[in-house]
């Protein structure tokens, strides 16, 4: 995956642009990362007019996404109008030749039109999930989670969940590692489960040490290994364990054991990488006690077992591609 097309239609988000761009557009091969060929097209190059009233132009047309590996299409913001066929036909011929395609926000829309979504599960940004499922009828249309992956096709929700389909589908093509780097550039939280809920009390929380879970959650990432019941973390918030569970909730989107398995998850996938500590001292490192218990939610949150992925990932190549942008 190193040919990646962002694919804009008029009026569409900039803040998509915008993370699309600075995920697979910025040049990081000098911190031996990956570099990408990335490229912006719209169904019709020019000048194309982006949500904010802002006007950028666009080099290429639909002839670019033929050899993309990676079409990301972003917000189809007139989504009561359908696409042109051209562009349908396109995307249908991009899947068909083996490319990856994922949505931003509203752009399921246009993944569904073109018959992409039939049969399978997919989101979109919460206030447009009813008229996604009305249309598409074909399309299981999941509204609380922040991204789908259904293989070469990926949906994801509005706005900030576009950061982290971004960074998932780097963890799942070139390993926890390329994607926390690229998350640490971004100054941002390098990994949110699909599942996670897209709209919670508190979207955008202010965690800090004077409500005790900053501190706490800091604390639970270096001691990954312990024993880590929601007593023990309510007693260090100075909290009774139900107002910690609801405070919790409230301000991560996820129970305390969902969000700490997702954790251990993470440094397991890390150590995995880039190091050849035994399966059974990495699964005691991040607190799964046994090989087994950090096969058995390995495979159910990463799909395959931990030994597979360190094959995989640890000789993946991180090198910059050799093609230049046309």
């Amino acid at each position: 995956m190193r040919d990646v097309v962002a694919l804009l239609p008029q009026n569409s988000g900039g803040f998509g642009l915008g993370v699309v761009g600075e995920v697979f557009g910025y040049d990081r091969s000098a911190a031996g990362l990956p570099r990408f060929d990335f490229a912006v097209a719209a169904p019709e190059p020019g000048p194309v007019r982006l949500d904010t009233g802002v006007v950028i132009f666009v080099e290429h047309g639909l002839e670019r996404l033929a050899s993309a590996d990676l079409i990301h299409v972003l917000a189809w913001e007139d989504f009561d109008v359908v696409p042109d066929e051209a562009l349908l036909a396109v995307l249908r011929s991009a899947y068909d030749r083996g490319a990856t395609i994922a949505s931003h926000c509203t752009g399921s829309f246009v993944l569904a039109a073109a018959g992409l979504l039939d049969r399978r599960r997919a989101t979109t940004h919460w206030s447009s999930a009813a008229a996604l499922a009305a249309r598409f009828p074909a399309v299981t249309v999941d509204p609380g989670v922040l991204y789908v992956d259904e293989g070469r096709i990926l949906t994801g929700a509005g706005t900030a969940a576009g950061v982290d389909l971004c960074l998932y589908l780097l963890r799942r093509e070139f390993g926890a590692h390329v994607a926390n780097a690229v998350a640490r550039s971004m100054v941002v939280p390098p990994h949110r489960d699909g599942g996670q809920a897209q709209f919670i009390g508190s979207p955008v929380p202010q965690i800090g040490y004077s409500d005790g879970l900053g501190g706490v959650l800091e604390w639970m990432r270096a001691h990954l290994d312990a024993e880590l019941t929601v007593d023990t973390l309510a007693a260090r918030a100075l909290m009774s364990p139900r107002s910690f569970t609801r405070h919790f909730t409230a301000a991560t989107g996820s129970t305390p054991r969902a969000w700490l398995l997702a954790q251990r998850v993470q440094a397991a996938e890390e150590l995995l990488e880039t190091g050849d500590l035994p399966i059974e001292e990495v699964a005691h490192r991040v607190g799964f006690g046994t090989a087994a218990g950090l096969r058995e939610q390995f495979v159910r949150r990463r799909g395959v077992p931990p030994r597979d992925y360190r094959r995989s990932f640890r000789a993946a190549p991180a090198g910059p591609v050799v093609r230049t942008p046309a």
